[in-house]
């Protein structure tokens, strides 16, 4: 009881979320049960401070009550588990995989430590459970598929599926870092469109941005784009290996020199506004991204979100941070008829406009439920029936050009 009457106090002493290493108000302030707040990164820090085997890792900095386990090592763990059992189930116990999850569950369980209730999870005050897509649409994501994967996060907006997780087996990885990693450029964007969190993590704590720099990653095609794209949407680093830092270490090591000049630079690929030029007024209130850091002159190098895409050079004081959002995102990517169309404006306010627009006709349409879409199965295979096959157009459902049949020739008889 004492302990609990200890605690309250020190959330309403601690009400303004000092953190308790750092002492200066923590911006995503975790909450232990103990009532003491602390920086994410400080936490972080902390406990990297001391080995697995040091008890001192999992205690308070403050009153050494036990810091419950993250999250992201409760998910690690789980999903360790899930893959161990899957593979004596299939008696692969002998396999270099089967070894492999075990020890990797063995550090999983270290980290999480052997006094852990099994139930209490160190949480920040945003996080919110993510709903778990089914296994097609996992698939679907990786391999690029719009159709499917927009088909079942539309379906039920209200459950926020563009955030959704892969599942425990597969370490809950989010749909916006499944479509990184993949390499799907138009995908990303569509996601984002539709309220993905840029900076919503796997099971390991790595975000979108983070994993895009690995020697891999960096290889593939349209990297560059992929990492520019993030960056614009307002993608953040985190301390440990999602800092800025060791992400800049990975693209310098690949000889990426233009990508270390943007992490390094504070505008760096992000979106800005254009304030306070006086020798092209017209310019002040348009939106670009800065392409380029020249460090020499303190200026960017910036393409401006108009139809002409002009590139400008102009000094980081007339440069204000404006990330995008899906009601300001600058051009908008549409998914019509199985393909992607990318619509570019004028200016900030057209494309404001038109996204508007678009959601107020989503709102005025009728919810398509399972059961009326059902029926619209059964009476398309109905009318297929009735028609019959010779009546059947041309085209296939997967767009091929079906073959028509050789017609017989006819062989006069010799008389």
């Amino acid at each position: 009881m004492t302990d609990k009457l200890d605690g309250v106090a020190a959330i309403l002493a601690n009400d303004v979320k000092t953190c308790g290493i750092c002492l200066e108000d923590s911006k995503d302030p975790l909450d232990l049960p103990c009532g003491h707040s602390f920086c994410p990164g400080c936490l972080d820090g902390w406990r990297s401070r001391y080995g697995v085997e040091e008890e001192m890792r999992t205690k308070c900095p403050t009153c050494r009550a036990t810091i419950p386990p993250s999250k992201e090592m409760v998910t690690t763990l789980r999903a360790c588990r899930a893959q161990k059992q899957k593979l004596e189930d299939c008696n692969l116990t002998s396999s270099e995989h089967y070894h492999r999850t075990c020890e990797i569950l063995q550090e999983a369980e270290e980290k999480v430590g052997a006094d852990w209730d099994g139930v209490t999870v160190l949480q920040s005050n945003d996080d919110k459970t993510s709903v778990a897509m089914p296994n097609y649409v996992a698939r679907a994501i990786q391999m690029g598929d719009i159709k499917s994967a927009l088909k079942w996060i539309i379906a039920n907006r209200s459950e926020g599926r563009a955030n959704a997780t892969s599942s425990a087996e597969t370490l809950a990885i989010p749909a916006l870092i499944i479509a990184s990693i993949g390499g799907h450029l138009a995908l990303m964007s569509l996601l984002l469109q539709l309220r993905a969190n840029v900076d919503t993590r796997d099971s390991s704590g790595s975000t979108a941005i983070s994993c895009m720099f690995t020697s891999e990653m960096l290889a593939s095609v349209n990297a560059r784009e992929r990492i520019v794209l993030l960056l614009s949407w307002g993608a953040s680093f985190f301390p440990g290996r999602s800092s800025r830092k060791v992400c800049a270490s990975v693209a310098w090591r690949r000889g990426e020199h233009e990508l270390v000049n943007l992490l390094e630079s504070e505008l760096g690929g992000r979106r800005c506004e254009i304030v306070n030029i006086s020798s092209r007024p017209e310019l002040n209130g348009e939106t670009c991204v800065a392409d380029e850091f020249l460090p020499d002159s303190n200026q960017y190098k910036v393409t401006l979100e108009k139809k002409g895409k002009e590139v400008l050079v102009i000094g980081a004081d007339n440069l204000k941070r404006r990330d995008r959002t899906p009601q300001d995102c600058g051009y908008y990517i549409e998914f019509k008829n199985g393909r992607t169309i990318r619509h570019d404006f004028d200016s900030s306010e057209d494309c404001q406009a038109f996204v508007a627009a678009l959601n107020r006709g989503e709102e005025s349409q009728p919810v398509v439920t399972e059961e009326a879409e059902a029926r619209a199965e059964q009476a398309a295979a109905e009318l297929l029936a009735e028609i019959g096959p010779d009546d059947s157009p041309n085209e296939s459902s997967s767009g091929c050009r079906a073959k028509k049949p050789k017609k017989k020739k006819r062989v006069k008889k010799k008389k």
